[in-house]
């Protein structure tokens, strides 16, 4: 029986460099969709284009979910960098909206450190797990983790990186394998930010092929 799944990401690439793998095995045999907060307006640009920044991650996220298998992506219409706790209830009430509107059994976000320290990624991981608390349509939320081994490559680029995750922490691994190709390409459609696509591929090329949840569940 097919169930429906929402992905809640900050922004356009948080599928691909994150979960993709999972979200294309989910895809497979399952309803999947993506609610974006942003478009990642205040991101680096690898391209040298003068269409906005915000259209081209628009697309890029759209190319990769159709790789993904994704049904449909929401934009909730916020500005990159801008979601704090002013924004807090404006962007839970858009989520619930969805949400309410597709009834997932289940839902997907970055865990509550924000994998990277990343304000936007904790925000939204915090408001959709206030949101995963108010319905009780969604019966698990996963929340998508990085190894301690994995955190051993990421720079400090913000002020604070949180530390990955032992292997006795982690609820839930995802091989994903046989997707593999999947999760390479979606990364790769993300050519603006294609910099940190070809760093992570390297740093993650001798690590198991694998994903990682913390999971609760109602």
């Amino acid at each position: 029986m097919r169930k429906t799944i929402a992905c809640v990401f900050a922004h356009p690439d948080d599928e691909a460099f994150g979960p993709s793998g999972t979200i294309a095995q989910l895809a497979k045999d399952n309803d999947v969709y993506i609610l974006c907060a942003t478009k990642g307006e205040a991101g680096e640009n690898s391209l040298q284009a003068s269409e906005k920044l915000a259209h081209i991650r628009e697309k890029e996220l759209l190319e990769s979910a159709k790789i993904l298998g994704v049904k449909k992506v929401y934009f909730l219409g916020f500005k990159d960098g801008t979601l704090s706790n002013n924004l807090y209830h404006k962007l839970a009430s858009k989520i619930q909206g969805i949400l309410e509107k597709l009834k997932p059994e289940m839902i997907i976000t970055v865990e509550m450190r924000g994998v990277s320290g990343h304000i936007d990624h904790i925000t939204v991981s915090m408001v959709t797990s206030f949101v995963f608390e108010k319905l009780p349509f969604i019966k698990t939320i996963m929340y998508s983790c990085i190894s301690d081994k994995r955190r051993e490559f990421f720079k400090d680029y913000f002020i604070f990186v949180p530390p990955g995750y032992k292997k006795s922490e982690i609820d839930k691994v995802v091989d994903i394998t046989d997707v593999w190709d999947l999760k390479v390409k979606a990364m790769r459609t993300h050519k603006s930010q294609s910099a940190d696509a070809e760093r992570i591929l390297r740093e993650i090329k001798d690590l198991p092929k694998e994903e990682y949840f913390l999971v609760t569940e109602k």
